[in-house]
């Protein structure tokens, strides 16, 4: 399911949102289907469990999940929500796309890397 990296710079929390956001994305989690109680992933990832209330937190405010109150944490529909993390996504890899250009990196690089990208996610 999710895998933690200690040896990571990003906080546990982070790790456990990129690890669910991908789980949703990929399907792996479907829209309206329950998530793990906030206690129980904590147990099965062996960490605190305010650690796993504010991955959920940063979720819901991404839009990613929702929260029924007595009921539990839920995956959200996605339609939305891509539009705006495509625009978030896009913001920081021009930003980046830039910084490589400066640093001498070609285009003709970039279109290399990014087909490369391509081929594996497609695989």
């Amino acid at each position: 399911m999710i895998q933690l990296n200690y040896r990571d710079a990003r906080p546990i929390y982070e790790q456990v949102r990129d690890g669910l956001r991908q789980l949703v994305l990929s399907g792996a989690i479907s829209p309206n289907e329950k998530l793990p109680s906030v206690r129980s992933l904590a147990s099965s990832l062996a960490i605190n469990p305010n650690t796993i209330s504010r991955a959920y937190e940063a979720l819901e405010k991404e839009g990613y999940v929702y929260t029924q109150v007595g009921k539990g944490t839920f995956a959200a529909q996605l339609t939305d929500v891509n539009k705006e993390r495509v625009k978030t996504l896009m913001k920081q890899w021009q930003t980046i796309t830039m910084e490589l250009l400066r640093l001498g990196i070609s285009a003709e690089e970039l279109k290399e890397i990014l087909k490369r990208m391509e081929d594996e996610s497609n695989d």
